[in-house]
């Protein structure tokens, strides 16, 4: 790295106090506004917002001398059809980790609607009605959660709080601390045997439709499925049938499509709870990414191992490589 290396972040430096010297910054959140030359850009940070990936559409081909593009979400399959943009040896990071504790604090709250009503009865107060009724509690279920990374992992520990058995499936089944972890080929087996199932997993060419109507078929009768991970592991018509029927609920804070269109089945389906994508964004986002950034772009100047680190381009035409 030389001095003078072009860093544009989303952020203001009041945000970013403690920044490696050395370092030309420069403050873009996604504006039509430029703070310079893309040309200049050697590490990018691609602004935190919905649909930033038009955004990147755009700059990412003037960006010649790019070395790092660093997102701030978790997943990255929104910009995968921009690699061939992007100048050989690019490395793509994600900010896996920044987003975990927000994302299962909302995935545990939507559970625990589903299970104890809160859906019903706020429809009930919006009507002025007074319906008592018996619910379920989330002590002692079983419950699926399918992702073991760092979001996966907080919520099961949250659920754990609840007194749930959790029941963990990631991509290979392996053994864990606390016990097995086992693999998404156990699914049609475990499916049955669950209350709820969480879905936490990234979204690839493997868990895309994971969730489709064999799998929906083989939940209990009453059982949840909450999604906080992306919209596409699940098959947006069987999971409208299924709930349409009544036999299984639903909270869902991604879909497909996304942005849900106004008028689709699932906006009025009984017994679905819908949020608009924002699991990870509180009021602790800035400061927590923030923090993260300082960190990478410490390791970037000392010309360290950057985190998370998910893939290196191998130029026009030749797709990705591994990290």
């Amino acid at each position: 790295m030389q001095d003078g290396t072009t860093v544009w972040l989303p952020y203001g430096r009041e945000h970013l106090s403690g920044l490696p010297t050395g370092l030309s910054y420069g403050h873009w959140d996604g504006s039509p506004s430029l703070p310079g030359d893309p040309g200049d850009v050697r590490f990018l940070v691609a602004p935190p917002i919905m649909g930033s990936e038009r955004l990147l559409a755009d700059v990412l081909p003037r960006m010649k001398h790019l070395e790092v593009l660093q997102l701030l979400s978790s997943g990255y399959d929104h910009v995968r059809p921009l690699l061939p943009a992007m100048p050989p040896g690019t490395r793509l990071a994600t900010a896996r980790g920044v987003h975990g504790e927000a994302t299962a604090e909302l995935a545990v709250a939507l559970l625990l609607a589903m299970v104890r009503g809160i859906d019903r009865f706020v429809g009930g107060q919006a009507e002025g009605r007074w319906r008592p009724e018996v619910r379920a509690t989330l002590s002692g279920k079983r419950v699926l959660v399918v992702g073991h990374g760092a979001v996966g992992e907080a919520v099961a520990a949250r659920l754990s709080a609840f007194r749930c058995e959790v029941v963990p499936v990631a991509r290979t089944a392996r053994p864990a601390p606390g016990g097995m972890v086992h693999g998404t080929a156990e699914l049609p087996a475990l499916l049955p045997t669950v209350d709820a199932v969480v879905l936490c997993a990234p979204l690839t060419e493997q868990t895309r439709g994971m969730i489709d109507a064999d799998a929906l078929a083989l939940m209990k009768d009453g059982a949840s499925l909450v999604n906080v991970a992306r919209g596409e592991l699940v098959d947006t018509e069987a999971l409208v049938r299924e709930v349409t029927r009544g036999r299984i609920r639903a909270a869902l804070d991604v879909t497909d499509p996304e942005p849900l269109p106004p008028g689709h089945p699932l906006w009025r389906s009984s017994g679905v709870l819908i949020t608009p994508h924002v699991a990870a964004f509180t009021d602790a986002f800035v400061s927590r990414s923030s923090d993260f950034l300082r960190q990478q772009l410490h390791r970037y100047a000392r010309g360290q191992n950057l985190d998370n680190v998910v893939l290196t381009t191998a130029g026009p035409g030749c797709g990705e490589e591994a990290a």
